[in-house]
């Protein structure tokens, strides 16, 4: 009973005048309380290292999955790849050759003029190459009734080889009445500019693959 009664006669004001039992007390009482905020905080930071750690292993085993799943089918994704890319080589293979493009473009003209269209221009550009062809843009004006510009897009799709024509910029427009009758019979103006393709042998396909890299590392 000594103890509790040391408790109730205690002087704050004379705090190293307590009796060493209830100095001890309340030292292993305060040890007690550090240790278990101590412990408190700890867990509590463990808790949320555990719940962050938790996520970060179901997004792994997403990942995993998705990876393996890549993986299993990735023998037969490469042969698709690689049927595709044979299939690319044949189409392109149809399309002009270097030395073929000139002979090409004489073509064009020449079935415009079969067509009986007029040609007030044809202007072949500069080509300019890309990772597997290469594109060479026309600049045109053609003068001829709408069926003769029908026979020019069928004589042009007749040709020996593939042709591609792509329209840029392009307008067809009646041909301005001349002073003399006031009329223009039909007749119509194709201008702008057309683009056409032929494909690169490997030798340029390599060349043009290290310019553009080259290019991209600037």
């Amino acid at each position: 009973m000594s103890f509790f009664n040391d408790l109730q006669n205690l002087d704050r004001n004379n705090v190293g005048g307590w009796p060493q039992s209830v100095k001890i007390f309340f030292t292993a009482l305060l040890m007690g309380f550090v240790l278990l905020m101590g412990w408190y905080f700890f867990v509590s930071d463990q808790q949320d290292s555990l719940k962050t750690l938790a996520g970060k292993e179901d997004q792994l085993k997403q990942e995993f999955s998705t990876k393996q799943a890549k993986s299993v089918n990735l023998e037969a994704l490469q042969q698709q790849l690689d049927e595709m890319q044979d299939m690319l080589r044949q189409l392109l293979r149809q399309l002009p050759s270097k030395t073929e493009m000139p002979e090409l473009l004489t073509d064009i003209s020449q079935t415009a003029q079969s067509a009986g269209l007029e040609t007030d221009l044809f202007q072949p550009g500069a080509e300019t190459p890309k990772d597997f062809y290469a594109e060479r843009p026309i600049a045109l004006r053609f003068t001829g009734t709408y069926h003769q510009f029908g026979m020019f897009i069928s004589g042009v799709a007749s040709l020996p080889r593939v042709v591609i024509l792509t329209l840029h910029d392009v307008s067809l427009t009646p041909k301005t009445a001349s002073k003399g009758d006031g009329t223009s019979n039909g007749q119509l103006v194709l201008q702008g500019t057309v683009k056409t393709y032929r494909y690169l042998d490997d030798e340029e396909s390599s060349t043009a693959g290290a310019g553009k890299k080259a290019g991209g590392a600037k």
